[in-house]
C-alpha cells in the first residue's frame, strides 16, 4: 500500500472514530432523540444521492431490505445505544458484527468456517463478555445490547447484499437515505414527542454533526473506503480498519471521560484479536462487512 493511500485510510479512520463520539454528544449531552438524529441524517444523504437512486438494481425489494437493515434498523439501534453506552465501550461490542457475519454467510450463503475462523469468533465472543462484565457479574446494560442488536442488523444486511450484484457505492448510499428516513421520521413522530424542540435546542453544533455524519462520514468516507477495497485485497484493508475502535477509545477517554480500567483492555484486546483473525481468512462478505462498519463507524 502507498504512504498517501494509507493516509487516506487513517484519516478515514479517525473520520468514523469521530462520528462515534459526536453521535455520543448528541444523543446523550445535547437531548435529541436518537431516531430523529437518524431520520435528518439519512435525510441528507437522500437528498444528496438522489441523482444515484435510479434505475434501481434488481430485485428492489431486497435492496430495500438490505437498505433497512443496514440503515434504519442499524443505525436506530446504534443511535439508541449510545444514550446510555460509552463510545469506548460500543466500539468493542460493535466488533461482533465480525462474527455475525462469518455465524451469518455459513448459513446463508454456504461458507465453511475453518478453526482459525472459529478460533477469532471465540475470541471476539469472549472480549465483549468481558467488556460487559461487572464485579457483580454480566451487565446487562441496554445500551450494550442495542450496540449487539445494532452490530447483528448490519450483519446481516451485509451477508444478503453479497446476494445483490451490479449496485454501485453511491447508488447503495441513495437507497439506504431514500429508503431509511421515511421509517424512522414515522418512528420518531410516535414515539419522541419534542424531537423538533430538541433539535432546534442544539443549534448550529446539531446541524455541523449531522452534515458531518451524513456527507463527511458516510458519502465522502464509505466512497474512499470503497476505492481503497477496489484497489487493495480485503485481507490487507480490513485489518488496518480495526484502527477505528482504538481511536474511538482514545478519544471516548480525553472527551466524553469514558471509563477504562483493565478489565475494558483485556476485553478490548480478546475482541480485536479475534476480528484480526477472522479477518485475515479469506471470507466472501468482509469487504461488505468492513465497508457497512459506518456503524459504529
Amino acid at each position: 500500500m502507498s504512504l498517501r493511500d494509507f493516509g487516506v485510510l487513517i484519516l478515514i479512520c479517525l473520520v468514523w472514530a469521530g462520528n462515534n463520539i459526536i453521535s455520543k454528544i448528541v444523543v446523550a449531552h445535547w437531548g435529541v432523540p436518537p431516531l430523529a438524529y437518524a431520520a435528518v441524517r439519512f435525510g441528507l444523504v437522500a437528498l444528496v444521492t438522489l441523482p444515484w437512486l435510479l434505475p434501481a438494481p434488481r430485485p428492489v425489494w431486497r435492496l430495500v431490505l438490505v437498505a433497512l437493515l443496514m440503515g434504519a434498523g442499524n443505525f436506530a439501534l446504534l443511535f439508541m445505544g449510545f444514550k446510555t453506552a460509552s463510545p469506548s465501550a460500543a466500539s468493542v461490542i460493535i466488533q461482533l458484527g465480525v462474527p455475525f457475519t462469518t455465524i451469518l454467510s455459513v448459513i446463508i450463503l454456504g461458507e465453511r468456517i475453518r478453526w482459525k475462523r472459529g478460533l477469532g469468533i471465540a475470541l471476539t465472543l469472549s472480549g465483549a463478555v468481558v467488556v460487559m462484565w461487572s464485579p457483580h457479574g454480566l451487565e446487562l446494560s441496554a445500551g450494550l445490547w442495542l450496540i449487539a442488536a445494532a452490530a447483528f442488523t448490519g450483519s446481516l444486511g451485509a451477508v444478503m447484499m453479497k446476494q445483490m450484484e451490479g449496485v454501485r457505492p453511491l447508488q447503495f448510499q441513495a437507497w439506504v437515505g431514500f429508503s431509511s428516513v421515511w421509517p424512522l421520521l414515522a418512528l420518531s413522530g410516535l414515539t419522541e414527542p419534542g424531537a423538533a424542540g430538541a433539535a432546534l435546542n442544539a443549534g448550529w453544533p446539531f446541524v455541523a454533526a449531522v452534515v458531518f455524519s451524513a456527507l463527511v462520514v458516510s458519502v465522502v468516507g464509505h466512497t474512499a473506503y470503497y476505492g481503497l477495497i477496489q484497489k487493495y485485497e480485503a485481507n490487507l484493508i480490513a485489518p488496518l480498519t480495526l484502527m477505528t475502535p482504538l481511536m474511538t477509545i482514545g478519544l471516548g477517554v480525553l472527551i466524553t471521560h469514558d471509563h477504562f480500567d483493565l478489565r475494558m483492555g483485556i476485553g478490548t484486546a480478546l475482541a480485536l484479536f479475534g476480528v484480526l483473525i477472522i479477518a485475515l481468512r479469506k471470507n466472501q462478505v468482509m469487504p461488505l462487512l468492513m465497508l457497512m462498519r459506518n456503524r459504529i463507524q
